[in-house]
């Protein structure tokens, strides 16, 4: 203490007044973070869902979080440089005006465009009709890509070239959700290799370093008890499966190998019939529906143009059942089951997509008969083909929506009254429904490669998802909470987390190919949309590039050329 007090009188006032700075700046940021946890989405909610049910359900209701807070960005991205512009060209503000540019070498008859908007006395039916398939009034509306048919905007003397926007924002949001996901899966894989690497330094970590000695709360410590409880159940129970996979013999391995083998050919079975049968209803509904829309007959039915969104919703259901099922004669580890389970949900769902778009590209560029001669697309079923994609993308979301709420009304709460109040054997054997993570997992993952997909075909997809993720996680809650009992199987967090975010990685990748096909190979709509000059999207920019000087043109090509991408991106 001496020597400190002799060190500081030999200090300058500049270097006291430095170092008293520097300790009121640390404190004053910590002060700061303390106060903003405060002001983190569901802090308390989830909190208390981890002490109740266990880290692994927490992960799942903090994944939902993130969602929320990845689709409110990108409603943003797209709101500020898409709509915004749109909307204060349309309305004349701040002086705003709109520049059209006359088409050259397009025929007449591939500008035509009709929205199948509603005329006369409509019914209240009719509105909720076209809410729930994005027809009708919805059509012509900041909903859509065919909305946005401006080629620039002036403001003052600024030209805002709207097209390049649409394309870039496109980009941005993709390339935002690409590092932000990245970013949190190095995190988490991190925890997952620590927690791997030894498992005895586990048991020590929960042990003698798990508990936080800045609760004072009672109820706090409680909830902070149970998680633990949780965390070492979940490593005791997987120790217990390894411990009796290693005593396996080699007949019972023989005949586990030879159970797995069958089993896979039965699900390669199930997703063969799920994408023929996806396949076969979407070009029935697009032959069946589109016709009636455009000769604005008003008598198409609802069924048929919810027919591939049922079809698709009804594989998402069944198919993940019989896995469940399946997978519990295959005698993995409790974190390898929901691992492969999941992995074989996301391929029905995500490739269920996958099938749907291929489906319609196939009717957009069906050729037959010259069809696509004069505009390079099958402009006579889809004038407006975008628009037509982002409505399937919006429908999907919508009857997504629309099933996670009626399972929780109509088959969740009877269930749970059922079991309560009825002594009946077989009710009673059936019990309360345990809250599966991968299946919930699985429904906001596919809702949300939806969203990936559908953005750039529908602007105002992120804020539909925002709400829609916001209102499920309370939806959640309640049912996690009064209807449903937690996993008999406890799953460790942190390789939870890390494994959410692979999932959603591999549905943002798969994103990339509809929407990079969209841009670059199908021919742009000429009747509606910001690229209607253009013969694909991405033309726009070698368009835009062009009105650079010499110099940077050269050196923009250079760097976009094969001779210097491919090096770049390997490295």
């Amino acid at each position: 203490r001496d020597y400190q007090q002799a060190e500081t009188e030999r200090l300058s006032r500049w270097e006291k007044w430095r170092r008293t700075s520097s300790k009121s700046l640390k404190k004053a940021v910590s002060e700061v973070k303390g106060l903003s946890s405060y002001l983190v989405l569901w802090r308390h909610d989830i909190r208390s869902i981890e002490g109740k049910f266990g880290t692994g359900i927490q992960s799942y209701f903090s994944f939902l979080r993130f969602l929320v807070l990845l689709n409110f960005i990108i409603f943003i991205l797209m709101f500020s440089f898409v709509i915004l512009p749109t909307i204060i060209s349309k309305y004349g503000l701040f002086n705003s005006t709109i520049a059209y540019i006359s088409p050259k070498n397009i025929d007449d008859i591939c500008t035509i465009y009709k929205p199948s908007g509603n005329k006369g006395l409509v019914y209240f039916y009719t509105y909720l009709k076209d809410l729930l398939s994005g027809t009708g009034f919805l059509e012509v509306t900041i909903l859509f890509y065919g909305y946005y048919s401006i080629d620039a905007v002036w403001i003052s003397i600024m030209k805002y070239n709207l097209p390049l926007a649409y394309l870039l924002a496109t980009f941005a949001y993709l390339a935002l959700c690409l590092l932000w996901i990245i970013k949190r899966s190095v995190e988490g894989f991190k925890q997952n290799l620590v927690h791997n690497a030894d498992p005895f330094q586990s048991y020590c970590n929960k042990v003698f370093a798990g508990w936080d000695f800045c609760i004072t709360d009672p109820s706090a410590a409680r909830l902070k008890h149970r998680s633990l409880q949780y965390e070492l159940q979940s490593d005791l129970q997987e120790e217990k499966l390894k411990q009796k996979i290693a005593e396996r013999r080699m007949e019972e391995k023989l005949r586990i190998y030879s159970l797995r083998i069958f089993i896979n050919i039965i699900v390669i079975a199930i997703l063969s019939g799920c994408f023929y049968s996806i396949y076969r209803v979407t070009v029935f509904s697009q032959e069946n529906s589109n016709v009636s829309i455009r000769n604005d007959t008003r008598t198409v039915n609802l069924l048929v143009q919810y027919l591939p969104s049922m079809v698709i919703t009804l594989a998402n259901f069944i198919a993940p059942l019989i896995f469940a099922f399946l997978i519990k004669f295959e005698e993995y580890t409790p974190a390898f089951e929901i691992k492969l389970t999941l992995m074989r949900c996301v391929f029905v769902r995500l490739a269920n997509i996958g099938v749907l778009l291929f489906s319609l590209w196939s009717q957009i560029s069906s050729c037959g008969s010259d069809k696509c001669k004069p505009c390079g697309y099958n402009y006579k079923l889809y004038p407006c083909w975008e628009s037509d994609v982002g409505r399937e993308m919006y429908k999907l979301m919508m009857f997504d929506f629309i099933v996670i709420l009626a399972v929780a009304l109509f088959a969740d709460f009877p269930r749970k009254l059922l079991v309560t109040h009825c002594s009946c054997k077989l009710v009673q054997w059936f019990g309360h429904k345990e809250f599966g993570i991968s299946d919930n997992v699985l429904e906001i993952i596919y809702g949300q490669t939806i969203c990936f997909i559908g953005t750039f075909f529908s602007p105002l997809l992120p804020a539909i998802a925002t709400i829609k993720y916001f209102i499920i996680f309370y939806v959640k809650k309640i049912v996690l909470k009064h209807t449903s009992k937690p996993a008999a199987k406890p799953i460790r967090a942190s390789s939870s987390n890390f494994f959410f975010l692979v999932v959603l990685l591999i549905g943002l990748l798969l994103a990339f190919v509809p929407l990079g096909f969209s841009i670059a190979r199908i021919p742009s709509s000429k009747a509606c949309g910001p690229f209607r000059h253009f013969n694909t999207s991405w033309e726009v920019i070698p368009d835009t590039i062009l009105q650079f000087p010499t110099g940077l043109q050269q050196f923009l090509f250079g760097i976009s050329s094969e001779a210097f991408a491919v090096p770049f991106f390997v490295i």
